[in-house]
């Protein structure tokens, strides 16, 4: 399964990166002005579901532009067959496919592929996180002041849902830096291997974070809400760290939620 996982993202991954500069059409989300979806998203999911329904034709699927595909099983497989779409949009090369499968509601596996780096980070439950078939670790930082993390925003950032900008300053205060690279999944890859030492977001989807937080996980991170309690892929906020800062972020993160713009 984790086999056909890896080949699916690698081929709808390297099908984005031929099409980067190619969108004939770009739509709104729900209404959202900064919510955008693309004919590419569409094709991208699709090539990956009927890929994996070859194999498995009984699966679920939960895919971000399809939303669910019920049937009667135990498996369920989470896509986002673009992560990074406003990016993949203005031709930034940071965007990714991500797939995960989940089995009875626990996560078992997932792989992430950016082809633009052509960098594959994968996970199975209790085997390790690997990144191009090398095995990866968390890093060993335990001060939030010599951190480098990162962060997204959500598409109703007007509305400042979550106090999410009180949460960007108040980390910004208290870290060495904080980025924004506007894909959640990459952000999760990049803590499991060490570039970042933690990740949050206010809102997320379960297709955002499936594969990333079993890859966290797996290569020895932590994951949690924001008060710090065990999680689920199925609540929106969303923190991952190397385990050693967790405990700094969400103090900070718990002055955030007392906060009112």
């Amino acid at each position: 399964m984790l086999q056909l996982a890896v080949d699916t993202a690698l081929e709808a991954g390297r099908f984005l990166k031929m099409n980067i500069g190619k969108i004939k059409q770009i739509e709104h989300k729900h209404g959202e002005e900064r919510n955008l979806v693309t004919e590419i998203d569409k094709k991208a999911e699709q090539l990956i579901i009927d890929k994996i329904k070859k194999r498995y034709p009984h699966h679920d699927f939960l895919g971000e532009e399809s939303g669910s595909h019920k049937a009667v099983s135990d498996y369920k497989w989470i896509i986002d067959p673009l992560d990074g779409t406003t990016n993949f949009t203005h031709g930034l090369r940071i965007f990714c496919t991500s797939i995960a499968l989940e089995y009875k509601g626990d996560v078992i596996l997932g792989a992430i592929y950016d082809p633009s780096s052509d960098e594959l980070f994968t996970a199975e439950k209790n085997k390790g996180a690997y990144l191009n078939n090398r095995k990866i670790q968390v890093s060993q930082t335990n001060r939030l002041m010599e951190s480098l993390v990162v962060t997204g925003f959500p598409y109703d950032i007007s509305v400042n849902p979550y106090n999410a900008v009180q949460h960007f300053s108040n980390v910004l205060m208290e870290c060495q830096a904080v980025r924004r690279l506007g894909s959640a999944a990459l952000d999760l890859s990049y803590v499991a291997c060490g570039r970042f030492d933690g990740f949050w977001e206010v809102t997320l989807n379960a297709w955002d974070m499936a594969a990333g937080v079993l890859i966290v996980q797996e290569a020895g991170g932590k994951f949690t809400n924001f008060k710090g309690f065990p999680s689920d892929i199925y609540t929106p906020n969303v923190l991952a760290t190397n385990g050693l800062i967790h405990n700094q972020i969400v103090e900070v993160l718990k002055k955030g939620m007392k906060e009112k713009m």
